[in-house]
């Protein structure tokens, strides 16, 4: 049975980690998704059974974006939740979830641009940049923009170059 937006309270939130890769300009790493026109976002993905969040999110950021060069600085103090729209509920992670529980951490990225390949296994973006932390809000679908404000709010100091 494919669960539909009626079903959605009794849905459960997937664990997520996410990265907020920074280089030593202030600014943030963005993927442009390939399955949504014109949607920024930061890696993240799901955390695999018996994985911690740290870990998940190392591992993310090098499915996504094709690295491993970076160092964890900071994370967020707790898990960041957001609800799926009405519509993609039943249709996205096999209808099991009624959105993400997330976990953050703020990542010093310790490569160079060439050390960044979205070409990978699984491409989810078809393009990439750096942008400037308090963009991020603007950049992503609007059901995630809740948790980018938080992470601006609660990261975005230590990304800053003023």
């Amino acid at each position: 049975m494919t669960a539909t937006a009626a079903d959605k309270d009794t849905l459960p939130y997937r664990k997520c980690a996410g990265v907020m890769l920074m280089n030593d300009r202030g600014e943030v790493f963005v993927g442009r998704r390939k399955d949504t026109p014109d949607a920024w976002q930061m890696p993240q993905g799901g955390i695999d059974k018996g994985e911690d969040a740290r870990t998940a999110a190392l591992r993310e950021m090098h499915e996504e974006i094709g690295t491993d060069k970076g160092e964890i600085v900071a994370e967020t103090d707790g898990w960041l939740r957001y609800d799926l729209p009405d519509h993609l509920i039943g249709k996205v992670w096999k209808g099991k979830y009624r959105g993400q529980e997330q976990k953050w951490f703020l990542v010093r990225f310790t490569g160079t641009d060439a050390d960044i390949d979205i070409a990978t296994d699984h491409p989810e973006f078809d393009a990439w940049k750096w942008a400037p932390v308090d963009d991020l809000p603007a950049m992503i679908v609007a059901f995630k923009r809740p948790i980018y404000e938080q992470l601006v709010a609660e990261l975005g100091p230590l990304v800053r170059r003023d």
